[in-house]
């Protein structure tokens, strides 16, 4: 699994010395290494609009002897990830569904267990504190990240305001879109193998308006760790060629609980005027239906109004 990720894990440990030429390669080898992996320096140079020589001295500052080397390091990458499949299939090729399940289970209790031992609690602590204090909270997950990074801002936007999921696959409409960040505001990253460079550079967005940020990542030596305040580390292994996220949504899940213990009255307030809209505007007209009196609630508050209104 190491060799799958060590040109990547190369080029995110020195993306933030690079300069801006070479930093324009590393995010499109971490973006499209599958497609990199063909190009000659020559080619990749004039797809980026920026020299051969340039592309040569890039693969020489992250360590390697020349392009070539550079290349057979990006195939070695590719393989990794053909190999995966094969992987599964020794693992799992003779194996009933029963087996499956009960093994992908095991290794995700597993990840779970790791997590609780090797979380910090003062960093989940100081995580909490750091979004109830926000006046606005970004939040950005790519790839396979991009649900949990939902399942946060859908929760936070119930609980408070200003919550703003970043999701988009251009780095200048993601910087368009946290133009405003500020030292008062909070940025939370999530990202796990394969790192992602556009949640990278948004952190490094963050971190340089003066915002607190937080990511949610891997481990200690992940690139997310660059510019974050705050590290909430989740075991997130590959079980085959599918990323598990069962650890990673269990801390947000406790995230979401500890905030709004912290705040239980604004909380309240808030579920209680999304109930009112939801009835008023019968939102779950077509998806849920609670009876009283073998009568369907439907804009219930609403027709209450009206039958005070007839008498």
């Amino acid at each position: 699994m190491e060799k799958q990720y060590d040109i990547l894990s190369r080029i995110s440990e020195r993306y933030n010395k690079m300069s801006k030429s070479h930093k324009a390669i590393a995010s499109f080898i971490s973006e499209h290494y599958d497609q990199a992996v063909f190009m000659t320096a020559a080619k990749l140079g004039e797809t980026l609009g920026i020299s051969e020589s340039t592309v040569v001295r890039f693969a020489s500052g992250i360590g390697y002897e020349g392009y070539p080397e550079f290349q057979k390091a990006l195939e070695e990458c590719v393989k990794s990830k053909l190999n995966s499949v094969q992987k599964m299939d020794a693992i799992y090729g003779r194996s009933t569904q029963s087996e499956v399940l009960t093994s992908v289970i095991t290794a995700d209790i597993e990840k779970l267990r790791h997590t609780i031992e090797n979380l910090d609690p003062a960093a989940f602590e100081s995580a909490v504190n750091t979004i109830l204090a926000a006046e606005n909270i970004y939040i950005m997950g790519l790839r396979s990240n991009e649900p949990l990074a939902e399942f946060l801002h859908f929760y936070l936007n119930m609980i408070r305001g200003g919550v703003v999921l970043l999701k988009t696959t251009s780095v200048s409409e993601t910087f368009e879109q946290m133009i405003r960040i500020g030292e008062k505001d909070c940025f939370i990253g999530i990202s796990f193998p394969r790192y992602s460079m556009r949640t990278l550079k948004a952190m490094e967005f963050a971190s340089d308006r003066n915002a607190k940020v937080i990511a949610i990542t891997d481990s200690v030596n992940s690139p997310m760790n660059l510019y974050s305040s705050c590290n909430l580390l989740a075991r997130s292994d590959m079980v085959s060629i599918v990323d598990s996220l069962v650890a990673p949504l269990s801390v947000i899940n406790a995230l979401v609980v500890a905030l709004c213990l912290k705040c239980p009255q604004e909380v309240k307030k808030n579920l209680e005027m999304l109930e009112e809209t939801w009835n008023n505007y019968q939102v779950y007209l077509n998806d849920e239906i609670n009876f009283i009196d073998d009568e369907p609630i439907l804009n219930y508050s609403l027709r209450r109004e009206q039958d005070m209104e007839e008498r």
